[in-house]
C-alpha cells in the first residue's frame, strides 16, 4: 500500500528475506559462531528467545550456509504430538519408510544416522522448533536418540529451539540428564537502541531507499513499543508507513507511530 509512495522496490519487512540480505546484528554473529562449534562437535544445543526475536530466522540463515555435502539439517516444527509422531516425522525427513512401532522406528532412525555419518560422511543436524511444547517423555527420548556406541561418540547434533519457558522446563529434576548434556546455549533478546536504528536503515536500504524515512522521535517510539524485538518492530513500522502515506507526508514521525500502535493494540 505504501511501497510505491515511498519508492520501495519490495516489502521492507517481508518474512522470506534471503539469508544474504538479513541484518547481521551482534547477536546474530555470536549465534553463528556458537552454531559452528555445535555442529562440528555434534552436540546438543539450546536456542531460546521471546516470540518474534528472530531465532528461527537466524537458524534458517545458518542452515543455508551449511555445505550439503557435509551436513544434513532435519527441521521439525510440530512438537505437540507423541514420541511416535516425532519419530514418524524424523523418519520421513530421512527418507525412511516408517513403521507403526516406536521401537522399530527408533532402530531405523538410529541405523540411518550411523550410515550417514560413517558411510556417507554426512553429519545430520536435528532441529526441533517450538520445543517448549514438547512433552517430558519426548524430551527424554530425544536425549536417548543422541546416544551412540554407549554414549561414547556423537553422531547427531540436536538443537532445541523455543521460548524462554524451555529453559525453565530443562531445569526440572526430571530433565537433568538432558540438561547436563547441553554444550551450547544462546538466548535471543531484542536489539539494543544503537543497533535498532541500524536495523531500520538496513531494512530501507535493502528495498532501494537510501534516504531516511524515520525521524529520531519515531525511531525511539518504535523501539520503546517493541523493546527491540524484530517482529513487533516490523509490525509497528509497517503501520507507521501506512499512516504516513495516508497523510501524504514524507517522513514518519512520532505521531504516525502512536497512530500505528493504537491501530494494532
Amino acid at each position: 500500500m505504501y511501497k510505491a509512495y515511498f519508492g520501495m522496490q519490495k516489502d521492507p519487512f517481508s518474512k522470506d528475506i534471503p539469508p544474504k540480505e538479513l541484518f547481521k546484528s551482534s547477536q546474530f554473529q555470536e549465534f553463528c559462531t556458537r552454531m559452528d562449534y555445535l555442529v562440528k562437535k555434534r552436540g546438543i544445543g539450546l536456542l531460546t528467545g521471546e516470540v518474534g526475536s528472530g531465532k528461527t530466522t537466524a537458524l534458517r540463515s545458518v542452515c543455508h550456509t551449511l555445505n550439503p555435502g557435509i551436513y544434513k539439517p532435519l527441521y521439525i516444527a510440530n512438537t505437540t504430538g507423541t514420541v511416535l509422531d516425532l519419530y514418524k516425522s524424523l523418519a520421513e525427513l530421512l527418507g525412511l519408510i516408517g513403521s507403526s512401532s516406536k521401537a522399530k522406528l527408533y532402530l531405523q532412525i538410529h541405523h540411518e544416522i550411523v550410515r550417514l555419518v560413517e558411510n556417507k560422511k554426512i553429519s545430520p543436524i536435528l532441529i526441533v522448533d517450538e520445543a517448549h511444547l514438547l512433552r517430558i517423555e519426548t524430551l527424554d527420548e530425544l536425549r536417548l536418540l543422541t546416544n551412540f556406541h554407549m554414549d561414547s561418540q556423537n553422531h547427531l547434533a540436536l538443537i532445541l529451539v523455543g521460548q524462554s519457558e524451555l529453559r525453565r522446563k530443562l531445569h526440572l529434576n526430571i530433565n537433568e540428564p538432558l540438561n547436563q548434556r547441553i554444550i551450547m546455549r544462546y538466548h535471543f533478546s531484542g536489539l539494543d537502541r544503537k543497533e535498532f536504528a541500524s536495523y531500520l536503515t538496513h531494512c530501507l536500504n535493502r528495498v532501494g531507499v537510501t534516504h531516511p524515512l524515520f525521524s529520531e522521535p519515531a525511531i525511539e517510539a518504535i523501539y520503546q513499543s517493541s523493546k527491540g524485538v524484530l517482529r513487533k518492530a516490523n509490525l509497528v513500522a509497517h503501520y507507521s508507513f501506512m499512516a504516513c502515506a495516508a497523510q501524504k507526508t514524507q517522513i514518519v514521525d512520532a505521531d504516525h507511530v502512536r497512530e500505528a500502535i493504537e491501530e494494532i493494540s
